[in-house]
């Protein structure tokens, strides 16, 4: 209950009164034991009290009332009931307020209720009352100026309790920028000359004098008010501005400790009247839409943006604020009063060009700081490769980020390990670490992928030469810089019957390239409604601010292949959404995010049309039935669908050589999994051929092959593998009797080991 200190101070009167021998112990102990507890000691000086002459006649009426105790005398030295009283009223005072301490400032306000003391007399008599000592407890307010009282721990907390500064106010809950820029922990701004003229001239106007930087984040709004602070110290700035200090405001600061009423506005209020003192004091509000409703209670209209609001229009204050165009659109903007009174700045993400003038003028900050040198190569490298592979954010901050933790990485390697300087090849690596990607996906002199992609596919999807040729050609005019930026990397229908490899050549693009793959089932799309479960529910509905799954599918995973399976079962609404995919890019789910298309493959599939593809032809010459099946495509979907492909891919048919093939692709993943159990495979050519003729159905394609080989072969050799002749290794022959697959099995004995001769 009482404070550590508090504990100290009255283990102290006691103490002092025993070795007095006086027999009781009273108020005037407790207020002389007072004058040395830190917590009340403020209290006094911020009351004025003469604290020497307070001692002194404390001690000279200790001396001439308190009797003393004979010697011989074994009795104890007891507290009298007004000593008793006072703590009682201090903890009473302490429960009743909330708080959880009884300081020695508590206990000064508790003795004031003794009113026949001497105690209380001897403050009175230097004009001391007890509100004068409650005003500075609860409210800061000393009685002869703030300069006054001395801060101390306890007269901090006690400040910290109640909500209120004990200093300047300024130092307490605002950040000079000026004497920042002079420390030098303020980077130099570069560029933006029209945005820094622009605020100029606002701050210089006799009313409404106040510049809102307004744009994305990233861009730079803070780093204007900082550069500009900058500025004003080195000497840069007209003479109108030369005496100008910037003040940041803090104001989560502002509001942290506010549990009373009327506090966080005595706050604002006092950080504005310091303001007004000093000429030229300008004040900065980062994320100036939050102090719409700061501060305000429960019901209430007067937060910290009404307080302010008047001096903004007459020019008394000048302000300058930074939001995004979203906050001022939702928050900002609504209220139109504020809104009237600043001047709107748009700061827009700069160039390329800019981004990388902005990161040479930095670098030596990042190099002085990291202990690396950075080449031109890879500060050119950090724009053009955070601007494809991070999409979601702006420049120049994402660039900045990138040769920040390049130079990080760098610093934390072991000591015969650093090179010294950062290149092409760390920023290729730290901004694959912070896309999500391979890193082969950025290096661009990684080629191999890309050189072999087209052989490496037709390695394990058979027979669809065409088809990978068009996919394989897409990606690298992609990646060498060819295609239209704007738009996805490729967008394919693939058409053909089922089991042909349509999907399989998807999951193999997806892993030769080192992506992921995205699959969504259109099947689960048949219904109009269900659109909103790819880009999210509508405002008002159960769901609304969790995003789609298409969206949130590709914010997480910006580098992918995008399979949409059997994309003819969807419904038209669902190929509305589509379009913009397909043209710009870019899909807006209902929050107003876009999740980027620019560095995924969209893959359709579709079995429209298979039916007749894969028709009978009638008499004795075969006819192709492929402009048939393009028909009925064309027929399923809309024009403005099909003019946004890049290509429409027919898959036919597999043939015999094509189904052999597919037989031993299933053959060696049968034998990589009986090799870990230590169990060789041996496939003669008349059970591979009777594989090819059981598992291919024209109408099914491929797909029954991996059924009748776990039926006829997988399921025979289960048990064995756990009960019978292979539980230790051994040899499975798959051969062909009276035309049945048979499968056998053999043992294989270990090898004898021979004791070598003595």
């Amino acid at each position: 209950m009482f404070s550590k200190d508090l504990e100290v101070t009255i283990g102290h009167c006691y103490k002092q009164a025993r070795e007095q021998r006086h027999e009781f112990m009273t108020v005037e102990h407790l207020l002389l034991a007072l004058t040395e507890n830190q917590s009340a000691l403020g209290a006094l000086r911020a009351c004025g009290v003469d604290l020497p002459r307070l001692s002194s006649e404390l001690e000279r009426i200790i001396l001439e009332t308190v009797p003393v105790l004979p010697q011989g005398d074994e009795r104890d030295t007891q507290p009298t009931l007004g000593f008793q009283r006072v703590l009682q009223r201090a903890v009473y005072h302490v429960q009743s307020s909330g708080r959880k301490e009884v300081t020695g400032a508590n206990v000064l306000v508790a003795i004031f209720g003794e009113k026949d003391s001497h105690a209380v007399y001897f403050m009175h008599q230097q004009e001391i009352t007890r509100l004068d000592v409650v005003n500075y407890i609860s409210h800061g307010i000393a009685k002869i100026g703030d300069d006054a009282a001395t801060s101390s721990p306890s007269t901090e907390r006690e400040g910290e309790e109640s909500g209120e500064p004990k200093g300047n106010p300024l130092h307490e809950f605002a950040s000079n920028l000026n004497e920042l820029a002079l420390e030098g922990k303020i980077d130099p701004l570069i560029g933006r000359a029209d945005e820094i003229e622009r605020t100029i001239q606002v701050l210089c106007r006799r009313r409404k004098n106040n510049p809102l930087y307004v744009g994305e984040a990233g861009v730079g709004k803070t780093a204007l008010a900082e550069g500009l602070a900058k500025r004003i110290v080195d000497g840069e700035v007209p003479e109108v501005l030369e005496s100008a200090t910037i003040w940041s405001l803090d104001l989560g600061a502002l509001v942290a400790g506010t549990k009373y009423r009327g506090d966080f506005e005595k706050r604002l209020k006092a950080v504005i009247g310091q303001l007004k003192k000093q000429p030229g004091a300008i004040l900065f509000i980062d994320e100036i839409h939050t102090i719409i409703g700061a501060g305000s209670a429960s019901g209430g209209t007067m937060d910290a943006s009404n307080l302010i609001k008047p001096m903004l229009a007459s020019g008394e204050l000048r302000c300058i604020g930074s939001t995004t165009f979203q906050e001022y659109r939702g928050v900002f903007e609504k209220d139109r009063a504020l809104a009237r009174r600043f001047q709107k700045i748009d700061v827009v993400e700069p160039t390329v060009a800019d981004s990388l003038e902005i990161l040479k003028g930095l670098r030596s900050r990042f190099e002085e700081h990291h202990h690396v040198s950075y080449t031109n190569e890879a500060l050119k490298a950090a724009v053009d490769l955070s601007v494809k592979h991070i999409p979601d954010r702006l420049l120049p901050d994402k660039a900045i980020d990138v040769i920040d933790e390049a130079g990080a990485r760098q610093r934390l390697l072991p000591e015969d390990q650093r090179t010294g300087k950062v290149d092409v090849t760390e920023v290729e690596y730290i901004v694959a670490k912070m896309a999500r990607i391979p890193a082969k996906q950025v290096s661009a002199s990684d080629r191999d992928v890309l050189r072999n992609l087209e052989r490496n596919l037709k390695m394990v999807v058979f027979g669809q030469d065409p088809a990978i040729e068009a996919l394989a050609a897409s990606i690298k005019m992609a990646r060498s810089g060819l295609a239209d930026p704007s738009k996805p990397i490729g967008c394919f229908l693939l058409a053909g019957p089922t089991g042909v490899g349509k999907t399989e050549v998807t999951k193999q693009l997806a892993m030769q390239l080192g992506i992921e793959m995205i699959r969504f089932d259109m099947s689960e799309y048949m219904e109009g409604h269900s659109v909103s479960r790819l880009v999210g529910a509508p405002p008002g509905y159960v769901g609304f601010d969790q995003g789609g799954l298409l969206t949130e599918a590709v914010v997480k995973h910006p580098h992918a292949v995008l399979l949409l399976d059997e994309i003819e079962k969807a419904h038209p609404d669902v190929f509305n959404i589509l379009l913009q995919v397909l043209d710009r890019g870019v899909l807006t789910d209902t929050n107003g995010r876009e999740a980027n298309f620019k560095n995924v493959v969209v893959v359709m599939t579709t079995n429209a049309g298979a039916a007749l593809a894969s028709r009978r032809s009638m008499g004795f010459v075969e006819q192709k039935h492929d402009s048939d099946a393009m028909e009925v495509i064309r027929r399923t979907f809309t024009p403005e669908f099909r003019n946004r492909l890049d290509a429409i891919i027919q898959f036919g048919a597999l043939d015999f050589e094509h189904i052999l093939r597919v037989v031993d692709k299933f053959l060696i993943e049968l034998e990589s999994q009986l090799t870990e159990k230590h169990v060789s495979l041996d496939v003669d050519s008349d059970a591979r051929r009777w594989l090819a003729d059981h598992g291919f159905d024209p109408q099914m394609g491929a797909r029954p092959m991996a059924r009748v080989i776990q039926e006829k072969v997988k399921r025979a050799l289960a048990d064995e593998l756990l009960f019978g002749k292979l539980t230790d290794g051994g040899l499975v022959r798959l051969s062909v009797r009276d035309g049945e697959l048979q499968v056998d099995c053999e043992t294989i004995e270990p090898a004898e080991v021979t004791e070598p001769a003595a």
